[in-house]
């Protein structure tokens, strides 16, 4: 029990490990898994379509659901009809990935009547589409005409609903503004561009970029110091609420396409970017289809060298062992889990979280393994000893001309776990004389051994109990769990605190002002001591052996004993097992008398017999003939079976069961008797006649 126990309490700390890091780590095997569930089955609009295309080709699945044909025939009929503009949209969208088989007509049809309503579209959202869709045409169908005749006028109207803080309105009848819709806004104007029969004057695409940056001025921090930014949704307009990943997400998009069709690079902080990055990754695998999609798009827009490329840096563990001889182990790559350009990566700091002001490691280069790409430190130094630590990183580009291209951030502050195996050594339990403080009985034990002590003592009395706790460098070490245990033989338990007391842990039990605690209970207390801490490998509860404790009877006004805890799981465990009292039997009559009465039962069938032989009952009038003889037959089998049911309802069958079956044999001799009857009642009358 003591070693499931100790089990559990290691676990414990283990899993306050665990939650206690938050490290993003780039996109892996467990994305693409769980893209295989939320986008398996077919979809029901061409929206969900696209988004599940678009990740299977962000992520390059092999094992992908193939929808080719069906969902080319529903962009068809979208492409040929009078569709919504949103359904137009992602009709396209999906030809772009697809690639069906759609005529120059159709392409030149649809972009005739998105460019004759481009001037009448009265909101943000219509825009988009509309401008959206024309730009999906020109690159699908290069051959068709695309150039926007009034290009400056819808960048202008576009323009207008933007707001001085960066975000813009759905429409100019609407005074509240949104950051989803300054996404929005910002990939229309990116399309106004790129449709533009002429250049677009430099002064206001400039503006443009200043509201960007604006934008980003309002970023927010999400939760800790560590670096992670994202963007939310300040409209209450009456439209339906974006949350903060499709927020964040639509403002990438937007930036990202601006960025893509205007020359020179737009200043964006490279933190933000980072932080941003850093805000995708953290989420980990989301459960809906949507938030995935915005996830794994986003990130595939941050990587596509339109902004800074964010580089992630992740360590494949944060627990290392001393007595293992863990490597410290870091990787860097970008959100989709590419490689890295060359860099290197420094270990600026290392600090004990006790003693933030000291640094047991500064300026160390971690070694670059290039057959695994993984930077490597290979050996912990001395003074790194088991605790808990952070790390401050630094990644460090060897082409310096590149830093504009990467955003890599500044410090990365990364917690460690450090543990080993703690050295338990010079156990003392004593028993103390109270007026003296000699010590009268003392013995040693095996912390790490199974060796149990037997004392005794009586209320005038105390016990000491004291061990060091050393780990693998000598160090005196201070567990955040270290509790004795006294149970007596009527399952009362005491639980102490053992303090420490600077090079060992001690604790003094004075038994004489433990009496009340101790409800005036003699007897035997077992021992039991509990040492655990989420760096320490070793951690145990163990039994130290037990005590024989004489305490002087109980006063009148003493508190009285409490009763027992009630174990909640004790419910779930075996029932005691229910005795049933039946009737006693009744008297049975002396066997004599039940063979007379058996005797007497027997007599009528006797008599019956008697009778049969007195009649002269013979075989003369048997049918010779085959049927009659087979229904004869037949007959007194039925009368044999009949008797024989008397004798089974006597000895085992109920009244109901005989019932049953007397009806069938009833049924049966009643058929089987009259044709027997009918053939001697014609026997005789042809007797008579002749």
């Amino acid at each position: 029990m003591a070693t499931i126990l100790a089990k559990f309490l290691l676990l414990l700390f283990t899993i306050s490990i665990c939650n206690a890091v938050t490290i993003p780590t780039p996109i892996s095997d467990s994305h693409r898994s769980a893209a295989l569930q939320l986008f398996h089955g077919s979809s029901s609009s061409l929206e969900e379509t696209y988004e599940a295309l678009r990740v299977f080709e962000i992520l390059a699945l092999e094992n992908k659901p193939d929808v080719s044909a069906a969902t080319c025939q529903n962009v068809v009929e979208n492409l040929g009809s009078s569709s919504s503009l949103k359904d137009l949209f992602y009709a396209l969208k999906v030809n772009g990935i697809l690639k069906c088989k759609v005529d120059r007509a159709v392409f030149q049809g649809t972009a005739s009547r998105l460019k004759a309503t481009v001037n009448d579209a009265s909101t943000l959202v219509d825009i988009y589409y509309t401008i959206g869709s024309l730009v999906l045409i020109k690159d699908q169908a290069p051959n068709v005409d695309m150039l926007l005749a009034d290009a400056d006028g819808t960048f202008h109207s576009i323009k207008a609903l933007s707001q001085s803080d960066g975000r813009w309105r759905y429409s100019s009848d609407n005074p509240e503004s949104s950051t989803y819709a300054a996404g929005l806004a910002l990939e229309a104007l990116a399309g106004v561009i790129s449709l533009a029969s002429s250049e677009i004057d430099q002064s206001r695409v400039n503006t443009v970029k200043s509201d960007i940056l604006k934008l980003f001025d309002s970023i927010q921090k999400y939760g800790t110091d560590d670096g992670t930014f994202y963007f939310d949704e300040k409209f209450g307009g009456g439209r339906e609420h974006q949350g903060s990943l499709s927020t964040t997400s639509s403002v990438v998009r937007g930036v990202t396409s601006f960025a893509a069709v205007t020359s020179g690079k737009i200043d964006l902080p490279g933190d933000k970017v980072l932080g941003l990055a850093k805000f995708f990754l953290g989420i980990g695998v989301p459960g809906s289809a949507k938030d995935f999609f915005n996830q794994v798009e986003s990130l595939a827009l941050l990587e596509s060298k339109r902004v800074p490329i964010p580089l992630v840096l992740s360590l494949p563990a944060t627990v290392y062992s001393l007595s293992k001889k863990d490597q410290l182990k870091v990787t860097v790559n970008t959100v989709l889990g590419s490689a890295a350009p060359p860099l290197t990566v420094k270990l600026v700091r290392a600090f004990h979280t006790d003693a933030k002001g000291s640094a047991v490691i500064e300026g160390k280069e971690l070694q670059y393994d290039q057959s695994r790409g993984l930077h490597v430190l290979s050996v912990f130094p001395d003074n790194v000893d088991v605790g808990t630590y952070v790390f401050v990183f630094e990644i460090v580009l060897h082409d310096s001309g590149s830093e504009n291209d990467y955003a890599i951030g500044g410090q990365i502050h990364v917690p460690i776990y450090v543990t080993g195996i703690v050295k338990v050594s010079n156990a003392e339990i004593a028993v103390l004389d109270s007026d003296l403080g000699s010590d009268e009985t003392q013995k040693t034990l095996d912390l790490a051994g199974t060796d149990v002590v037997s004392l005794s003592a009586n209320h005038l009395q105390k016990s000491r109990f004291s061990f060091q706790l050393t780990t693998p460098h000598g160090r005196a070490f201070k567990p955040r769990q270290v509790l004795l245990k006294l149970r007596h033989e009527t399952k009362y338990e005491h639980i102490f605190v053992v303090r420490n007391t600077g090079k060992k842990f001690e604790i003094i039990l004075d038994f004489l002002g433990l009496v009340d605690k101790f409800y005036y209970l003699s007897g035997r207390y077992d021992f039991e001591l509990t040492v655990g801490d989420a760096v320490m490998e070793n951690s145990f509860l163990r039994p130290l052996g037990h005590l024989e404790l004489d305490l002087p009877e109980a006063p009148e006004k003493a508190a009285r004993l409490p009763p027992l805890p009630v174990d909640p799981y004790s419910r779930y465990g075996p029932k005691a097992e229910i005795g049933h009292l039946f009737r006693a039997p009744e008297k049975r009559p002396p066997q004599n008398v039940s063979l007379a009465f058996l005797i007497l039962t027997l007599l009528p069938f006797i008599g019956f017999l008697v009778g049969l032989l007195r009649l002269g009952v013979n075989f003369k009038n048997f049918p010779s003939s085959a049927v009659p003889a087979t229904y004869a037959i037949l007959f007194q089998l039925g009368v044999a079976a009949v008797l024989l049911l008397y004798v089974l309802f006597w000895l085992k069958l109920d009244l109901f069961t005989t019932l049953k079956a007397l009806g069938f044999l009833g049924a049966f001799l009643l058929f089987v008797g009259h044709r027997i009857l009918s053939h001697l009642a014609s026997t005789s009358a042809k007797l008579k006649s002749a």
